[in-house]
């Protein structure tokens, strides 16, 4: 699409966005001024959805009014409440919907999965992981690691970028698998890196880390309702994802789990067990079930009962991402917003001033884009702060934007690469 960088294009661009009237369905927080602020953090914590009140209201007047008999006898029992996520996740992440549970909070959910297929041995223990990871996910590993008694120094493989990059090279990632390949467990990347924000070829990685006989699972934390998956289709074994960025679920809502169907029926796997996993049929024999049968499906990974008050917010949510169609359209509108930023910014700036890390593919990024600010990187994100702009700042000096798809505007990112513009 051939760009400009005049005010009225950014609004005719804003009038013939098909998505335009899904940023009424949030809560906008207001700057100084008593105007919308310009809200590029959805890669931290999504918006409120407006709906989510309701949704929460509901349930605490149900605890008010039915208290323990809410658990089989509300409209939405809260027995079977998780149930009520399952089709809308698997639309979201490209699942068949015995593939998906929403649960715990994602590190929760990321040592679960390693439970069950991190099993490593003498020949076999190796993590292959992106650099730089999540700090969590990180932490995660190398405790697993050291749980089955090996040293993270010789088990864990990083794949980062080469001296004087910054983003990771897939044949990088493709000639750590070669070297190392027999010697890896699992292969655990995080499909959108939350550093840079770029978007891997995980339907490649995992044919690839399969082929070497390694088990292979995603960290989508950045990826869920940002970009199209397909995780059933890909074939890959498992994967986790919180649900507070881009699933605008709230602060630590509930997390979700992806466990490939080959996999999710298998109920000899082994698994850290919990009443929630097994066979809900038989689950309130409680003492007189003393073995543990797991549901054959996702489910069986369950712990515990759901968190109905951290579940319902995300209820709302799903039921705005398949108002909108699911991810293609959002995805389209994505690449555009994005697209524009990146043009607006480099139509700028001819002087070098700083450099947008994020990969310019559109297949190789979602709504992020990092910028790395070569002079003065915290002036100028004290001066996006002042004019009414909520990104955030990575240290040493990058600044991550994310215009979101379904509550951003054309007009916001031509108002913030003015603001940009302005710095000296």
């Amino acid at each position: 699409m051939t760009f400009s960088a005049d005010e009225d294009f950014a609004r005719q661009l804003g009038a013939e966005d098909p998505l335009r009237h899904f940023r009424e369905k949030f809560h906008l927080p207001l700057g100084a001024d008593g105007g919308p602020l310009i809200y590029f953090a959805g890669n931290s914590l999504g918006l409120m959805p407006k709906a989510a009140r309701t949704v929460v209201e509901r349930e605490l007047d149900v605890w008010a009014k039915r208290a323990v008999d809410a658990h089989h006898a509300a409209d939405t029992p809260w027995y079977s409440y998780h149930e009520t996520l399952r089709e809308p996740t698997a639309r979201l992440v490209g699942a068949q919907p015995n593939e998906v549970i929403c649960m715990n909070s994602l590190t929760v959910n990321l040592h679960l999965m390693m439970a069950t297929f991190y099993r490593p041995t003498k020949s076999r223990f190796k993590v292959l992981m992106e650099e730089p990871a999540f700090p969590s996910d990180t932490y995660a590993i190398k405790s697993q690691i050291v749980h089955h008694g090996f040293d993270p120094k010789d088990a864990l493989v990083l794949a980062g970028p080469r001296k004087g990059e910054l983003t990771i090279r897939q044949e990088d990632i493709e000639s750590a698998l070669e070297k190392y390949g027999q010697q890896i467990a699992i292969v655990m990347i995080g499909g959108i890196n939350f550093f840079t924000g770029q978007l891997f070829d995980i339907e490649r990685i995992t044919s690839l880390s399969q082929k070497r006989g390694c088990v292979v699972g995603f960290d989508l934390a950045h990826a869920i309702g940002n970009v199209p998956l397909a995780l059933h289709h890909w074939n890959v074994d498992f994967a986790a994802w919180c649900s507070y960025k881009y699933l605008n679920a709230g602060p630590g809502a509930v997390a979700g789990a992806f466990v490939h169907e080959r996999h999710a029926t298998n109920q000899k796997l082994p698994r850290f067990a919990g009443w929630f996993g097994n066979d809900p049929n038989t689950r309130f024999r409680l003492h007189l079930e003393p073995e543990f049968i797991p549901v054959p499906s996702a489910d069986g990974w369950q712990i515990s009962n759901p968190p109905i008050f951290s579940m319902a917010p995300l209820r709302a949510s799903l039921a705005i991402f398949d108002e909108a169609g699911g991810m293609e359209p959002l995805r389209a509108k994505s690449i555009k917003l994005t697209g524009y930023l990146q043009f607006l910014l480099e139509s700028n700036h001819g002087d070098k001033r700083f450099t947008v890390i994020t990969p310019g593919e559109m297949d190789a990024r979602g709504c992020q884009l990092s910028i790395l600010v070569h002079e003065h990187p915290k002036e100028l994100f004290r001066k996006l702060q002042a004019a009414g702009v909520k990104c955030d700042f990575r240290e040493p000096n990058v600044v991550r934007v994310a215009p979101t798809p379904l509550y951003n505007t054309f007009r916001e990112v031509w108002r913030f690469a003015k603001i940009v513009a302005e710095h000296h």
